[in-house]
């Protein structure tokens, strides 16, 4: 049974793997808006090309978030063993108790990287938009409305 218990350790190398991606995406939003910044103040770029480089920026921070959230979830909620007064010192947004907690707060979180991320695409557009387009929205609007159902039906809520 020890042997086995000492297998959750094996989830610190997915933490550690989604705490290198977060450094990663970090370090891809800020090479971003140094460019933006260059732009503006060596080239002259345009409003749109900053803008665009900025909402990049914006686009890879969030996805940061999001495994950084996804790193401490698994670390803490999962696999190292904190007192209940060291747990309490925790942010809310670490103490998680389950793994369906862990999978809603990430779904939440990644709605919010979807939506700038279309926010992102519709600022890159030099075009008008087609039809075609109502896709992504249509589907951030849909698992929105799936998480909502799932939280009523868990009692959580919002």
């Amino acid at each position: 049974m020890r042997l086995l218990l000492s297998l959750r350790y094996v989830m610190l190398v997915a933490s550690l793997g989604a705490a290198l991606g977060a450094v990663a995406m970090l370090w891809e939003g800020c090479a971003k808006l140094v460019q933006a910044l260059r732009g503006i103040l060596v080239a002259g770029e345009g409003a749109g090309t900053v803008i665009s480089l900025v909402m990049g920026a914006t686009d890879a921070f969030l996805f940061a978030m999001v495994l950084v959230i996804f790193a401490y979830a698994i670390a803490f909620g999962f696999v190292l063993d904190l007192s209940a007064e060291e747990r309490a010192r925790l942010p809310a947004w670490m103490r998680i108790s389950s793994v369906g907690e862990l999978k809603h707060t990430l779904v939440e979180v990644i709605l919010v990287y979807l939506v700038v991320d279309f926010a992102t695409d519709v600022a890159n557009g030099d075009h008008h938009l087609a039809w075609t387009s109502l896709v992504l929205p249509l589907s951030i609007l849909a698992i929105a409305a799936a998480l909502r159902l799932l939280s009523i039906g868990h009692g959580r809520p919002e």
